[in-house]
Formats: structure tokens, sequence, C-alpha cells
């Protein structure tokens, strides 16, 4: 009762996407749970100083929830994560990434959490909760929306008689550059890129995609959009 009505719901107008990620509005999330199911509770777990997350000097921070419906309680945990979806801890760290574009390694840093980061992360502790009673499962399964509302699978076809090959379509000389781009993290990264991608291909110096590309992913970094 409770997982077919939640996971029948189609959420998808109250995600947005960071890095690859799918996230679902809390505040609807808990909204649409109480609506249906008004003795539903949640909990944050503290430690013994009542910080409401767990502590690895190694590891980093983790954040605790569970949520009760109808008498069944499932519990759900997160860590604590920056823009790039790395582990955070108490106090700023670095870790050493491969550049592919300069062929050797480099230091890249993490900062420091904040409450605020703490706190984001209680919240999406509390929506990954409620997904184990079924709302917005699917987008953690990879899909666009819920069973009920996926399209039906076709009858089968008869079998059709062999088309001969058709010449593959050529492909844009901006294309294999298009998540280097996307992936920069700073304005700096950006312009090198962008620098790299000139030498590699001189054609694509005046290419409009390219630069307005490397125009709108500088202004999403000036914005904190990482």
């Amino acid at each position: 009762m409770v997982f077919a009505s939640l996971n029948a719901l189609n959420v998808n107008d109250h995600t947005e996407k960071k890095n690859g990620l799918t996230y679902l509005s809390w505040a609807w999330a808990w909204q649409e749970v109480k609506k249906m199911f008004p003795d539903a509770e949640y909990k944050i777990y503290k430690d013994e100083q009542n910080h409401p997350y767990i502590e690895d000097p190694d590891f980093g921070l983790m954040c605790f929830t569970s949520v009760t419906i109808n008498g069944q309680t499932h519990e759900m945990w997160l860590p604590v994560m920056d823009g790039a979806n790395k582990a955070m801890r108490r106090t700023p760290y670095t870790y050493k990434t491969w550049d592919r574009y300069n062929n050797k390694w480099k230091e890249t840093g993490v900062s420091a959490a904040t409450m605020f980061d703490i706190n984001k992360t209680i919240m999406r502790c509390l929506v990954k909760n409620l997904a184990m009673f079924g709302l917005g499962l699917y987008i953690y399964a990879g899909e666009d929306l819920p069973a009920d509302e996926q399209q039906p699978s076709q009858p089968s076809q008869p079998a059709q008689p062999a088309q001969p090959a058709q010449p593959a379509q050529p492909t844009s000389p901006l294309q294999p550059y298009i998540s280097a781009v996307k992936g920069a993290k700073t304005v700096k990264e950006v312009e090198d890129t962008y620098r790299f991608i000139i030498a590699q291909n001189p054609k694509l110096k005046d290419d409009k995609t390219l630069i307005d590309m490397c125009k709108v992913r500088k202004q999403e970094i000036t914005n904190g959009q990482h």
C-alpha cells in the first residue's frame, strides 16, 4: 500500500540536476508523504555531543536519518560531499588527480565542511530515505518515469528484410572536447581547455559553438554552479 502509492508518483517536475545527479525537492517530497500518510515521522540521528552527523578523521562526515510510515521504519545514510561529490571532512584536504591534458598529476582540494553542507546532506538523506518507501525510487534506478507511466513494450513485429548499410554520419570535430569544457572547475581551467582544443584543432578557433560553450561554463563557475 505505502510503497505502491508513493512509487507511482511522477516527481520529475520537482527535481533539479547537478553534476550528473538528480535531486528531488525535500520540501515537496515530505509534503506529498504527509498528505498521503499523515502519521509519517522522520528522525535525524545525533552523536553523544548532539551533532547531527558522525565523524571519521580518515573518511569524513556521515549523516543518518530514519523514516517511519504505518509502523514500518527504514534507515538511510549519506556522506557530506562537496560540489564534485567528494567526501568532506572537518578540515580541508587535497587529493591527486591525473591531468590528461598536461600528462601529469595535480593536487585538487576539498574544503572543510560547514553546517550549511551538513544541513544539505541531512535533507538529501531524508529524500533518499523516502525513496526506500517508493517515492522517486525510479530516479535512483536510472529511469525517467515511474513504472506505471513507462511505455508498454510493443508487440513483436514481423522480421523486416535487411536494409543496406547507411554511411556513417560525420562526427563534429568539437564532440571529443565537450565534456572537457563542461568538466572545468575554474575559469582558468576553461581558458586552458580552450587553448588546448585550439592547439589540437586550429580550425575550431572561431567556432561559435565552442566559444559560447566556454562563455556559459565561465558564467556557471562565476555563479557558483560547479
